[in-house]
């Protein structure tokens, strides 16, 4: 669905060049998460990718055609929730979403549908500027499934909103991939991405570090260990085993048979401590 070759961009009169040489392709019904820090060139791919920014070299592919090839119905075939809102705040939200839907012409869901889905479905009669932040974001999202898009392009989806609906975004992302939608996620939110993402690309300084789905980024770069707890004269006592060496470490065995044992957990890496490995970064 998406094929990006060499990919290099310089900003009009910037000082530096922006993106340097990037490559990866985005399989039909693939959730791909693109990952960095502000910054780093996320936003600047994806305006590219949905044919927003001019001016780049290398190829960018848009279901085999290329970027610079597309005109209007590009809008037909994909889907974009901005971070920031971009609402008529005067309008109800059943108003601003009928508009857009006019704008698509066509067979597209209808703003009860697209409401429910984002759990705003009680306030589709409000004006939008009455909204919260997190309303505005949810009807956002709202707007950019209108048409039923075969390409998603959400970018941070989750930002302002609180933990149910973060929730619910992860289900709608999932629900979209069940259904052969092809999504591009960028975010700084790293238990998103790994829900949900079945591929991610770390990005830094406008450069590709890596890219495999969580898992196995996880199992390449993090270590897999075991975390015992107990209870003695001195405290608590916490050690860490290596996972791999269980059965044969007399030691890891030593303090499960401590009689003031309290917990024994798994400690795998997460995927933001795997970023900053390969990265030398915070996500932050």
């Amino acid at each position: 669905m998406i094929r990006v070759e060499k990919l290099d961009f310089t900003y009009p009169k910037a000082p530096a060049q922006t993106l340097f040489g990037l490559d990866f392709e985005v399989g039909a019904g693939e959730v791909f998460g693109l990952l960095g820090p502000s910054g780093a060139g996320k936003s600047t791919t994806q305006s590219i990718l949905i044919g927003l920014r001019r001016g780049h070299q290398g190829r960018v592919e848009i279901m085999d055609k290329a970027i610079e090839k597309w005109r209007g119905e590009l809008y037909r075939e994909i889907g974009v929730s901005f971070e920031l809102p971009n609402h008529y705040l005067k309008l109800s939200a059943r108003e601003n979403l009928e508009y857009f839907r006019r704008i698509y012409g066509g067979e597209a869901r209808s703003p009860e549908e697209v409401m429910a889905l984002v759990g705003l479905e009680d306030a589709i009669d409000k004006p939008v500027g009455d909204f919260s932040k997190g309303m505005k974001n949810r009807l956002n999202l709202a707007r950019s499934m209108l048409h039923r898009p075969r390409i998603w392009f959400l970018d941070e989806p989750t930002s302002g909103l609180d933990p149910v609906n973060v929730v619910r975004v992860r289900e709608l992302i999932a629900q979209a991939r069940d259904e052969g939608v092809t999504v591009v996620l960028t975010t700084h939110d790293m238990k998103t991405a790994e829900e949900v993402c079945d591929r991610v690309a770390f990005i830094v300084d406008g450069r590709l570090a890596a890219i495999d789905s969580p898992e196995a980024l996880r199992r390449t770069h993090g270590r897999r260990e075991v975390e015992v707890r107990w209870s003695a004269d001195d405290g608590v006592q916490t050690q860490s085993f290596a996972f791999e060496s269980l059965a044969d470490d007399p030691a890891f065995l030593a303090a499960l048979r401590e009689p003031g044992l309290r917990s024994v957990h798994s400690q795998e890496a997460s995927l933001e401590s795997v970023f900053v490995e390969v990265t030398g970064r915070s996500i932050r």
